[in-house]
């Protein structure tokens, strides 16, 4: 029963935040697919305090989302720069010699 659980949690989760396994997956634009994350998660912290009914639960959902969103888009962006070009992190760190630049 557990594991049933732990299984679907897990599934719903990579549906909506995995952008390989999500809907979103069909837009190629890491901008975009931020975009429509954006809005999808002011669309839930509006539902959300509307049900509750407190105007100040908004917008400290609204902020929530937000930052929440944003780190798993910059997250994202860094691991599709990663894969995809991973010269551009060439001249993180210490130089050859072992010394900082």
């Amino acid at each position: 029963m557990f594991k049933k659980t732990a299984n679907f949690v897990v599934f719903i989760w990579n549906f909506v935040f995995d952008h390989e396994s999500s809907p979103l997956r069909n837009l190629p634009d890491v901008a975009t697919r931020h975009y429509v994350l954006q809005i999808l998660g002011l669309m839930w912290a509006a539902a959300f305090s509307f049900e509750i009914g407190s105007i100040a639960f908004f917008s400290a959902s609204v902020i929530g989302h937000t930052v929440l969103i944003a780190a798993a888009a910059i997250t994202v962006a860094t691991w599709t720069a990663a894969a995809k070009k991973p010269r551009l992190f060439n001249g993180l760190g210490r130089a050859r010699g072992g010394e900082h630049d």
